[in-house]
């Protein structure tokens, strides 16, 4: 898989983040079983009402317009960040950068980002220098990769068999 940097909305992810603390629990419903959360009908006018006085939809705008999608999936992803997500369980800081810990092990999972903008969100949220998300550019399967190559070795009598496929 080849990945690059997507435009940069460190600004959005920071201006959201001070939103988010504006809602009350009859704005959100929260799943803890499967980690999801969502708006309520209360919450979706008051995150519209936000969003329209701090300029980052318009006035006259609805908060599910087609335009307004990148700001709504940033807000999901802020409200994930702040009521789903506990530092030092979920997520740890270290030398200023926000790292994943391994629900398993406990450990530090260096070089792992969360995907979907909710990596940045964690990071405004953190008050921390919010990076850039990837996308990918590019992906191929395995099959497909192996079939570029000339040849290919197997290792069993049993794999064998499988090698032509």
């Amino acid at each position: 898989m080849i990945s690059g940097p997507t435009e940069d909305n460190s600004e959005l992810y920071h201006t959201i983040d001070k939103l988010i603390p504006n809602l009350i629990a009859s704005d959100y419903e929260i799943d803890e079983k499967t980690r999801h959360i969502s708006l309520t009908e209360d919450g979706m006018t008051n995150v519209e009402n936000l969003l329209k006085k701090h300029k980052l939809i318009e006035a006259a705008g609805n908060l599910y317009d087609l335009e307004n999608v990148p700001v709504i999936h940033h807000v999901n992803q802020a409200l994930k960040a702040h009521k789903l997500f506990t530092k030092d369980i979920d997520y740890m800081l270290s030398n200023n950068q926000l790292l994943i810990v391994d629900e398993f092990t406990g450990r530090a999972l260096e070089g792992r980002r969360y995907s979907e903008g909710l990596h940045q969100a964690l990071e405004a949220k953190e008050g921390l220098k919010v990076e850039n998300e990837n996308q990918t550019l590019a992906s191929i399967t395995f099959q497909n990769y192996f079939r570029f190559l000339d040849f290919l070795f197997c290792q069993s009598e049993i794999t064998l068999m499988s090698c032509y496929d």
